[in-house]
């Protein structure tokens, strides 16, 4: 398999690149559209960008129950141009409905965009992206991307999270993605993941990645070592694992397996989600409901 001959030969990580300055809550930004927007506080950080709740401008300030994020990156990092490429062509939100009711869905785990631009702060220049996320054309023309490694190419996304191909210089995948979300899982879950403890170092990653990838049982054995391991993701990582590079997913199959997670706790699939604030500003489940909240927002993304 080339993904393991790659895994084999070490070579140091990509060059960092800039963060954002951590904006004030309050600040205004203009859209190319005209439209302003206030943030909110940060959310998140990312290997690229910071993250902030935000709402269209207003005399009041932007809370915990925001409809919106924006994502604020230096404007020379380049990877949020080719979100924003995507986002305008194929995630406005009437494109978004279009497709929900085209496919009789209930929902659709996909940011809706509703803006970008540029914003000047202290002398520098920053595109931002009203919602987020990174996007990648896996199959142009319907031929799908070959396995290659390009050591020019840059880690996408957060270390802690990205999937063993990214860290080998190689493009995105769907296989891929799987992988990533089965790591969010993971840690939404126990709270933690085994790397976590020197991320800054993208081999020991990796190689962690790598060697759990082939026992998927001592990745749960330690990330829940005191707890009720839940089965169900196990199987979700033991079924994402065998599929190939260019190999499309059975996305009904991953469905099933996390609505059982749900038939097992007694509870089901019924678009709710409840969420709590913390301290430092971050939404997270409330305890009771977090099994329900984990299961129910990955039904939303393995919709696509």
């Amino acid at each position: 398999m080339p993904r393991v001959k790659a895994a084999q030969a070490g070579r140091q990580g990509p060059a960092r690149r800039c963060l954002a300055e951590q904006f004030a809550a309050g600040e205004i930004i203009t859209d190319m559209a005209k439209e302003e927007w206030k943030l909110g506080l940060p959310i998140g950080q990312g290997g690229f960008g910071c993250i902030y709740l935000a709402d269209k401008n207003s005399s009041k300030s932007v809370g915990s129950d925001a409809p919106c994020v924006v994502k604020v990156e230096p404007s020379d990092n380049g990877p949020l141009f080719t979100e924003l490429k995507f986002y305008q062509r194929a995630a406005k939100p009437e494109q978004i409905q279009k497709w929900i009711r085209a496919h009789k869905l209930k929902y659709l785990g996909v940011p809706k965009y509703w803006g970008s631009g540029l914003h000047d702060k202290n002398g520098k220049s920053y595109i931002y992206l009203i919602d987020y996320g990174l996007a990648y054309q896996y199959c142009p023309e319907g031929v799908h991307k070959e396995y290659k490694e390009d050591p020019k190419r840059c880690h996408d996304g957060t270390i802690a999270f990205t999937s063993i191909d990214v860290h080998n210089d190689v493009a995105p995948s769907r296989p891929g993605d799987l992988e990533i979300l089965g790591y969010c899982m993971i840690q939404w879950f126990s709270g933690h993941l085994p790397w976590e403890d020197n991320l800054k170092d993208s081999n020991y990653v990796r190689d962690s990645k790598i060697r759990y990838r082939e026992n998927i049982a001592s990745l749960m054995d330690k990330c829940f070592p005191e707890k009720n391991k839940p089965g169900e993701i196990a199987k979700y990582m033991e079924t994402v694992k065998l599929l190939d590079y260019t190999e499309k997913p059975l996305y009904q199959n991953l469905r099933d397996i996390l609505l059982q997670g749900l038939k097992a706790i007694g509870s089901r699939d019924d678009d709710k989600l409840e969420l709590s604030v913390v301290e430092n500003g971050g939404l997270k489940a409330k305890t009771a409901t977090r099994v329900n909240f984990v299961i129910k927002l990955l039904l939303g993304l393995l919709l696509v």
